[in-house]
């Protein structure tokens, strides 16, 4: 298996995993955060690889779809991290006026401008869960409170992968009584 069809069966995998723990209904928001140049094996922002984010998208965007999840495309700290959105997923969002590229955004989020029907981009957003995929800092972009999500899939090619879910915070005190089907 030639390195970019690895790299795509990790992504799909860890989409799957993900869905699964998180409980990802339709109509819910992801976060993605992608370093091609650490999947690649380089130090993050150093040398952007448009084919290895183009196999990353494909992997993560075949779940996701299936499953009606919208994703959310983090762009590099060039553009602020400002996010890539199919306008449907958030029909009423303040939109920005930027167009990533490999080396200002990055390529996972020029990935997915290309391939989105309708691309948008936002300053910000509160996803449900995320993957960070090399280090790219997704935690600004998810709802309170996240919490840590194990996957069999620890790395997408060289680039360390960690991953999140949100949960509804839990308010009152030693009295209270949670919903067990918000955890």
């Amino acid at each position: 298996m030639d390195e970019l069809e690895q790299i795509r069966k990790q992504a799909h995998q860890a989409a799957e995993e993900l869905c699964e723990t998180a409980k990802l209904r339709a109509g819910q928001l992801v976060v993605i955060g992608c370093s091609s140049s650490e999947v690649s094996g380089s130090r993050i922002g150093s040398d952007s690889k448009p084919q290895v984010a183009d196999a990353v998208f494909a992997g993560l965007s075949e779940v996701f779809r299936e499953k009606g999840v919208w994703m959310a495309a983090q762009c590099c700290e060039h553009l602020n991290r400002a996010l890539i959105v199919e306008r449907e997923a958030l029909p009423n969002a303040e939109q920005v006026n930027v167009i990533p590229q490999p080396k200002a955004g990055g390529s996972f989020a020029t990935a997915a401008y290309r391939e989105f029907a309708h691309p948008i981009a936002v300053e910000e957003i509160r996803a449900d869960a995320g993957l960070d995929i090399g280090g790219t800092l997704i935690g600004m972009h998810l709802k309170k409170v996240a919490v840590p999500v194990r996957l069999s899939v620890t790395h997408i090619g060289e680039a360390i992968l960690l991953a999140a879910r949100t949960r509804a915070k839990f308010v009152g005190g030693s009295r209270a009584v949670y919903d067990e089907g918000l955890l």
